[in-house]
């Protein structure tokens, strides 16, 4: 056992997510585990063929946990990851960007697809935008829209 080696967290349910801030302290680092954390908030099992097609990965209340692990992350001076199938989705990647994220884990298939959203990202943009898409009913459409008219601007400017 050495005491000095850093112990992380694994944040794959939603109680992890809401108790966060009464062991985040003990922790070295965190990981989303997006996956199973998306499956467990909104109880659909993704293997279930008779219910795997609820399971979203825009759903408000999915965005919003993860918004507030990698918030709370980022306040306490932790380091944090997204791991599983939204972190190689370059749909995600800016979103993710903009909520503070900086470290992905992904197969590496994807990292290139990834690294070039990183790449042309605006952090400081990104930012200003997640609060309005988060508190939407539609979180993934307000963004998607957002995002749109953002490429369109960029493109006539």
């Amino acid at each position: 056992y050495d005491k000095n080696l850093p112990v992380g967290g694994m944040i794959e349910i939603p109680a992890a997510a809401l108790a966060l801030p009464m062991f985040i302290q003990r922790l070295g680092f965190l990981s989303l585990g997006t996956n199973d954390l998306i499956q467990y908030t909104l109880a659909i099992d993704r293997a279930d063929e008779a219910v795997a097609h609820l399971y979203d990965p825009w759903h408000p209340a999915v965005l919003r946990l993860i918004a507030e692990v990698i918030a709370a992350a980022n306040a306490a001076g932790k380091a944090v990851s997204v791991c599983g199938e939204m972190a190689g989705d370059v749909a995600f990647t800016e979103l993710l960007l903009g909520m503070g994220l900086r470290s992905l884990s992904m197969h590496p298939s994807q990292i290139s697809f990834v690294k070039q959203r990183v790449l042309r990202a605006d952090t400081q943009r990104l930012a200003k935008a997640v609060g309005p898409a988060l508190a939407s009913a539609d979180p993934g459409a307000t963004w998607l829209a957002m995002n749109e008219r953002w490429s369109q601007r960029s493109r006539t400017a």
